[in-house]
């Protein structure tokens, strides 16, 4: 059925896709029946594609296939604007979604997830704003419309991050109201910023055995309970076993504070519930908190979500994963390779090599001469 082979640049960097998976899916929500030329296939590699190559638009995705090149790795010769707009708009998320955390399982089994100690998993949210008159469904201001994007994001050494979870919402949708969501093993350390600052979900992640590390804002009212001694040659300003909150809203637990400086020489305050590590490595910690917002940064400016295809709830949704897709593929690659190249690297070089044979784009990434 697949009409791209690993031969092709291409068609190695799709081969993750569990198409048996995705066969499965298709055909029970029913997503082909009565569907003479675009197939749910053929439109996953279009979509695909279009991330790829940054394509601004569903006309300038449609001059595309101009390409025979295109033509033969897709199955798909034309196609007009509208059949891709009705599929985009009523095509059912949970399809690339599903594929998406496929993919997630496949990375936590090439970096031997299952095997670590404790992982640290990144919490944040990044608002992916909407033209209001488009999208009247998402919007949140007056003159503003926009969803949310909530992820999960695997910190690992060597420079591998990806996505583990995501959840999308309108942008109205505090913070706080997914971490509940996002938390749900107790076998690793969650990083998160002050937007989920919340005192009784605290005390109930604590309570539960899980462990946390957070910023907390410079008012909050602490009460000092113990002054644990800095180790010599330390960034850490101050360690502290304190309570938090006032006498109306005060969590129940004891907490441990840090005051540490960032690189640009502001005083931060964390607040954690492991007693168990050096205020050295909790501060290197909260460090790693910058890979989700590279990573943010790197799906705003490399995937074409900067421009929506579609207005339909669904639409947003679908280009959204998609583009988690695309990520993932590339981290596999990384992973696969060995490479110490950047995962914008390895788009790069894709990009250039797309229908080439698949070794001249393996062999640039490993660093290898091409023959």
């Amino acid at each position: 059925m697949d009409k791209i082979t690993p031969k092709t640049s291409f068609g190695q960097w799709f081969s993750p896709i569990n198409l048996q998976l995705f066969e499965e899916q298709v055909k029970m929500m029913k997503l082909d029946y009565y569907t003479k030329k675009l197939t749910t296939e053929s439109f996953l590699k279009l979509l695909l594609f279009a991330q790829l190559q940054e394509v601004e638009s569903l006309h300038a995705l449609g001059d595309c296939l101009f390409d025979d090149q295109l033509q033969k790795g897709i199955d798909l010769d034309s196609i007009s604007i509208s059949q891709l707009s009705r599929r985009l708009n009523g095509m059912n998320p949970d399809l690339f979604q599903r594929l998406f955390l496929d993919l997630v399982s496949q990375i936590h089994v090439k970096t031997h997830y299952t095997n670590l100690v404790m992982p640290l998993k990144i919490i944040d949210s990044s608002t992916l704003p909407l033209n209001l008159t488009n999208h009247k469904w998402a919007n949140f201001r007056k003159t503003k419309a926009g969803v949310k994007l909530h992820l999960r994001l695997v910190f690992m050494e060597k420079g591998i991050s990806y996505p583990e979870k995501a959840v999308m919402t309108t942008a109205k949708e505090h913070d706080r109201g997914q971490l509940e969501i996002m938390v749900d093993d107790k076998e690793c350390m969650y990083v998160f910023d002050r937007g989920y600052l919340d005192y009784e979900r605290f005390d109930r992640m604590t309570d539960d055995g899980y462990f946390f590390l957070s910023r907390l804002r410079k008012n909050a009212v602490i009460r000092e309970v113990y002054n644990f001694k800095l180790p010599e040659n330390t960034s850490v300003l101050l360690d502290q076993m304190v309570l938090i909150g006032t006498t109306q809203n005060r969590a129940e637990n004891y907490f441990r504070l840090l005051k540490v400086l960032d690189s640009k020489g502001n005083e931060l305050h964390l607040i954690t519930n492991r007693f168990d590590l050096g205020a050295d490595e909790i501060s290197e910690m909260y460090k790693s908190r910058w890979a989700i917002e590279l990573f943010f940064k790197w799906i705003k400016q490399h995937l074409s979500i900067k421009k929506f295809y579609g207005q339909s709830e669904w639409a947003i949704q679908n280009q959204v994963f998609i583009a988690l897709i695309v990520f993932c593929l590339h981290v596999l690659v990384q992973i696969e390779t060995r490479s110490k190249r950047k995962t914008l690297q390895i788009s790069r070089y894709l990009r250039v090599a797309l229908w080439k044979p698949a070794h001249i784009w393996l062999r640039k990434i490993e660093g290898k001469a091409i023959p």
